[in-house]
């Protein structure tokens, strides 16, 4: 075997996280388009970013278990099919409920993909070094994603209308697959057999209705009937989860791994990571635009030098990481995280310009984000037993995505609580929801000195791009 099966490998598993962000910024931009073509009102329109999240935030940790069992390449084929399906209904949708439809199917398809993807990297990669760089490249794609969906978003909507964003999903889910035909071996699956049907169901049903609770509560509000009604059926069904999970021979997620110190502190930092930093691009984008007066265009690519310092800094997270250590690595990031929001924060002015509030405490931020990022994706998978890759990457994406959602809902309700319609008005309301953000970071900054990483490992053999052995 040559050592450019595993770069191609990861050339395309870093190109599905791409794929993933840069279709949620295209919609974003594209979204009142859709809304004039279909004639659908700002609740309507929202939904079509919401019925995505739900999706996607409930099936991650399923997802993650299946690529487990059914094999990484099955699940990642099937994931990017399904993706590539729905998005066709998405162009072709002419109601905003065929839309809201074609969306969340897409974040079936998204959630089955982006589990199998990250589980063949950490399979592909043991812990140490070689998967520090890998997890470096997956941030760095994450960041040109947002940058690439924000210009692409723009472009194609003023040129050749809303649906082509959806077509342009179609033909790179296409390519991926045929390649992934070509560079992953199918045969990467646990020995593990039966399946956890009840855990399953409750799991993916008590995470969807979570989702729901949250993505809907800055519409309906947090003590709204819906709201409450739905988080507490959630929470009900994750209850019988976990009684479930403690009774059953082959669980969907073994109690035992929930009890690894590491993985656990490491998944609820990356949840806290979330929270902060999924909200601040939403508020500076809708800042530069509401208060500054700029296009969407130009408002989103004032966040393109905060993404190509991202770009630059993640690949060498992992050299760092060597240098100083992993907790060290992490709590730095932690606190420039917390800076850079406090900075952004203070410096936010409804009659600035985009160099003088937002370019500097961005690029603070672009430095934290792969620090961040990196090293609790490290922690949370460094004990991840080949069989367990699935699983690890289903609880880290899912605590992730579960961050960004929680983090969105409650730091736009503190902008709006503490807004009005003026721009200083706005403006203020924006800088208490950073400020909410900061705290946060700051709260996974202090929880970073308790973080119990595990003991270095022996090296296994080394793995071609699917963990089979080296030829």
């Amino acid at each position: 075997m040559t050592s450019a099966r595993p770069v191609t490998a990861l050339a395309l598993l870093a190109s599905t996280q791409l794929l993933l962000i840069m279709d949620t910024a295209i919609i974003n931009v594209a979204l009142p388009s859709v809304g004039d073509d279909l004639g659908s009102g700002s609740a309507g329109l929202s939904w079509v970013a919401n019925g995505y999240l739900i999706a996607f935030g409930g099936l991650l940790l399923l997802g993650g278990r299946l690529a487990d069992l059914l094999g990484h390449r099955l699940l990642y084929l099937g994931g990017l099919g399904l993706l590539a399906a729905a998005s066709a209904a998405g162009g072709l949708a002419g109601t905003p409920g065929a839309l809201i439809a074609a969306r969340s199917v897409q974040g079936v398809g998204a959630a089955f993909a982006a589990a199998a993807a990250f589980a063949t990297l950490l399979n592909l990669f043991p812990d140490g070094p070689g998967r520090h760089k890998a997890l470096g490249a997956f941030a760095a794609m994450g960041g040109l994603g947002g940058v690439l969906g924000t210009v692409l978003g723009g472009v194609l909507t003023d040129l050749l209308g809303w649906r082509s964003t959806f077509w342009l999903n179609v033909l790179l889910a296409l390519v991926m697959g045929l390649l992934a035909l070509r560079v992953l071996n199918g045969g990467t699956r646990s020995a593990q057999s039966g399946f956890d049907l009840g855990g399953a169901l409750s799991a993916t049903g008590g995470l969807g209705l979570v989702a729901y609770a949250l993505v809907g509560a800055g519409e309906s509000g947090w003590t709204s009937t819906r709201t409450l009604s739905a988080g507490g059926a959630g929470l009900a069904l994750l209850a019988v989860f976990a009684a479930v999970e403690s009774r059953i021979p082959s669980p969907l997620v073994p109690p035992a791994v929930l009890r690894r110190p590491a993985l656990r502190d490491a998944n609820i930092l990356s949840a806290l990571a979330q929270m902060a930093l999924f909200p601040m691009f939403f508020l500076v984008s809708l800042y530069l635009q509401s208060v500054l007066e700029q296009s969407p265009l130009t408002g989103g690519l004032g966040l393109l030098p905060l993404s190509l310092v991202v770009v630059a800094v993640a690949p060498q997270t992992g050299r760092l990481i060597v240098r100083i250590g992993l907790r060290a690595t992490m709590t730095a990031g932690f606190g420039l995280l917390v800076a850079g929001m406090v900075w952004l924060a203070l410096a936010l002015s409804a009659d600035g310009t985009f160099a003088t509030t937002v370019l500097a405490p961005s690029l603070v931020l672009g430095v934290a984000l792969p620090l961040v990022m990196v090293t609790t994706n490290v922690a949370a998978t460094a004990e991840a037993a080949p069989e367990e890759t699935g699983l690890a990457s289903g609880l880290v994406n899912t605590s992730q995505q579960f961050g960004s959602v929680l983090g969105l809902a409650v730091l736009v309700a503190v902008a709006t609580a503490g807004g009005g319609p003026s721009a200083a008005a706005q403006t203020s309301g924006f800088r208490y929801a950073l400020l909410a953000g900061a705290a946060f970071a700051a709260l996974a900054t202090l929880l970073c000195v308790r973080l119990r990483l595990p003991g270095p490992a022996p090296a296994p053999p080394r793995r071609d791009p699917v963990g089979g052995a080296v030829e």
